[in-house]
């Protein structure tokens, strides 16, 4: 993509400009579609509240991994930066994706506009690498049994 804004022999072709478009829509509507499932699709099942009394935490992944000081952090780190980096992503790729559709060509003549552009674009990969990262690891070692001391399971 770079590339292609970059370029200073020769404007990018229609064909190019339209690759582009069609990319960055595609990104921003995958974006879009995968924090608002994750927002209201699957983390609603993640923070469940257990009934009172329940002691078996197996089926409250938030609730068990907050039950113990050891496993707590998974929660506080992973699934709460998850959830609020996770908003960057559809965020800054709309953003390059309307600039983009304004300016088209144009932005080969502003540096300073590809050059935000570019970086939201960036921000948004990095955003989206993180929130998935984040959201991997509580889920990859989640505790499955609770108790005085949680059991991790860990895959083969």
């Amino acid at each position: 993509m770079a590339a292609l804004l970059a370029q200073t022999d020769n404007q990018p072709g229609t064909r190019d400009e339209r690759f582009l478009r069609v990319y960055l829509t595609a990104m921003a509507v995958l974006a879009w579609a995968a924090v608002l499932t994750g927002t209201y699709v699957i983390y609603p099942w993640y923070r469940a509240t257990p009934p009172p009394g329940t002691t078996k935490l197996g089926a409250f992944p938030q609730r068990l991994l907050l039950a113990s000081p050891t496993t707590s952090a998974r929660h506080s780190i992973g699934m709460e930066w998850k959830e609020h980096v996770a908003w960057l992503a559809p965020l800054s790729i709309t953003m390059s994706t309307v600039v983009f559709f304004q300016y088209g060509r144009n932005l080969r003549r502003d540096a300073p506009l590809r050059s935000t552009v570019l970086c939201f674009t960036l921000v948004s990969f990095l955003a989206a690498g993180i929130a998935g990262f984040f959201g991997a690891m509580p889920v990859e070692h989640a505790p499955v049994e609770g108790g005085p001391t949680l059991h991790m399971v860990y895959g083969e």
